[in-house]
């Protein structure tokens, strides 16, 4: 017997008494929405493209905190790398040279495209773009920074500047000025807004939170021209769509675009031990020669969280995760192709690429209805903070074709069912 169980009680009180503590320790407004949305879930066993909830029930993850576990959850590689290191490792005196940061750095400069070659590291995404903002003013002597409507880059200080959303800034105000806001996909409004004062343009190269918005054809290319002609620095945030996600190791790859700063963060530290990166070509790293300690993170790439990230790496090249991807993102899309034309009433468009998945659905009601559904039928798929009409899917680049079928007909049968609540009939 599980002692802890034992001492604690059943699983489902284990359960109630978990989101009581959160609740009344933490935010009682996550734990109902949690609740309405079918998604009160506390997790316990996590394996491949599953986790389980402490109930026992078990759910294809396709939501893995956007994008976390591209290696899958609890991989046992990864977990063995970090156990191993802790054999002889700590986090490491951040102030010290590090041959773990310098091995991560060095690898990151030979997977990353184009002459992207020197790293600084912190520990979540919204640093990693801190770290980017900081870098493209202090080495371009230029203030101006421009991003995208529904853009998400993080919360903390430049990041959340950048956001494109108002709901996750209007308490916070007066942010940090200078920056300009621009329709995603329009580069015309891009050259628009350059300007001498200029630092640098700052894309997610998919949106993500924005609700998997992929770029139209020629837009980065044409944004990579722009900020050459302007001396405006590019910077590309691949934070959900990096490492295998899209079907490239890197989705600006898809389009042959090479930033001057790229920040990576979420699976790099393969779903276990938090770790980002800002990557950046050389020239740029002449900005520290005079400020080698201008900008410092205690934890960012820490000796433990380095070793993780290499073998987060060296599992995905192994196994050819984007080639895996991109394998079962066609899987998917025969299925979605098969929603489509069955349900026009509640499906109305897909993007996607690889696993990076977006379901547009046709109003915003169905978004958390679905997502209920999706949950009883064990699928974690959750609609977007910004658009509560797409939902979001992107499980681990390790799902299988059984679990790939399993997803699409739990999203048949939840079609299937809504359409009846609604009184809508499957077209014949």
């Amino acid at each position: 017997m599980n002692f802890r169980r034992w001492k604690m009680g059943s699983p489902e009180t284990i359960k109630r008494q978990a989101l009581k503590d959160f609740a009344e320790f933490i935010s009682p407004m996550k734990v109902r929405t949690m609740r309405s949305a079918g998604i009160d879930i506390i997790e316990e066993k996590r394996s491949g493209a599953c986790s389980w909830d402490i109930t026992g029930k078990r759910f294809i993850d396709c939501q893995t905190g956007s994008g976390i576990m591209n290696v899958g959850r609890h991989n046992p590689e990864i977990v063995a790398a970090l156990k191993q290191a802790l054999d002889t490792y700590d986090i490491g005196i951040f102030l010290l040279c590090s041959k773990q940061k310098a091995d991560l750095a060095k690898r990151l400069a030979e997977i990353t495209p184009g002459d992207l070659t020197c790293s600084i590291f912190g520990v979540g995404g919204g640093e990693a773009v801190d770290a980017a903002i900081k870098i493209a003013r202090g080495f371009t002597m230029k203030t101006g920074i421009i991003y995208a409507d529904k853009a998400y880059h993080g919360h903390t200080g430049f990041a959340l500047s950048a956001i494109g959303r108002a709901a996750y800034k209007e308490s916070f105000e007066p942010l940090m000025p200078g920056f300009t806001m621009v329709p995603f996909g329009d580069a015309d409004a891009i050259r628009k807004a350059v300007n001498k004062d200029t630092a640098a343009v700052i894309l997610e190269t998919i949106q993500g939170e924005g609700g998997i918005n992929i770029p139209p054809e020629g837009y980065l290319a044409e944004v990579r021209k722009i900020c050459d002609e302007n001396e405006v620095l590019l910077i590309l945030d691949e934070i959900q769509t990096g490492f295998g996600r899209t079907g490239k190791m890197f989705a600006c790859e898809h389009w042959g675009v090479t930033p001057d700063i790229m920040t990576v963060a979420k699976s790099l530290s393969g779903g276990i031990y938090p770790i980002s990166a800002t990557i950046f070509k050389e020239e740029i790293n002449d900005f520290f020669i005079p400020h080698p300690f201008v900008h410092l993170s205690t934890f960012g790439g820490s000796d433990l969280g380095c070793i993780v990230g290499l073998a987060a790496i060296e599992y995905i090249i192994k196994n050819n995760l984007p080639g895996n991807a991109e394998k079962m993102g066609q899987r998917f899309r025969a299925g979605f192709d098969r929603l489509l034309k069955d349900y026009p009433d509640l499906l109305l468009e897909v993007r996607q690429k690889g696993l990076m998945m977006g379901l547009q659905y046709t109003n915003e009601s169905i978004g958390p209805r679905m997502t209920k559904k999706l949950s009883d039928r064990g699928v974690l798929a959750v609609y977007t903070g910004n658009d509560p009409s797409i939902c979001r899917l992107m499980p681990p680049l390790v799902i299988t074709p059984e679990e790939v079928d399993e997803v699409l007909a739990a999203l048949e049968d939840s079609m299937k069912e809504l359409s009846g609540e609604k009184g809508i009939g499957k077209n014949d």
